[in-house]
């Protein structure tokens, strides 16, 4: 069963309080999901290359009319030391979070989570000079 006949099938917030556990195909990187190596009822993102769909405008009411890809954009550390990935809609650019699963990829989650520092939003060369008019020593060598 499809996404979108899930949504019509269930009534409203069916999946907050129902595991799902249909496996579906990737729409980014082609490759089969299968919900029971997540580590929870509720798989909502590809394990390898870490994409989901907009489904949902809360989490687990499949009420979002979107449908739009999600790219993984960023990860956090929520309270106790969990990851979750941050997605970012192309169709709409609604921001989402999701809990990591146990089967994600572990090389993805850090090259997501290492990008700011590869790809800072300021010339490397800058920092002495910042750093000295903050009240800093400004040398980066000491």
């Amino acid at each position: 069963m499809n996404r979108e006949n899930k949504r019509k099938t269930f009534e409203k917030g069916y999946y907050k309080t129902h595991p799902c556990r249909d496996s579906f195909t990737c729409k980014v990187c082609g490759r089969p999901v299968i919900p029971d190596t997540a580590g929870s009822d509720h798989r909502n993102h590809c394990p390898n290359c870490l994409s989901s769909l907009h489904v949902d405008e809360e989490p687990g009411d499949r009420a979002a009319d979107c449908g739009g890809l999600m790219d993984a954009i960023g990860v956090w550390v929520r309270k106790g030391g969990e990851w979750a990935v941050i997605h970012r809609c192309r169709r709409c650019g609604k921001l989402d979070s999701n809990r990591i699963a146990a089967d994600d990829n572990p090389m993805k989650l850090m090259s997501i989570a290492l990008k700011p520092l590869t790809l800072p939003p300021f010339p490397l060369e800058h920092i002495e000079k910042l750093t000295a008019l903050m009240g800093g020593s400004g040398s980066l060598s000491e």
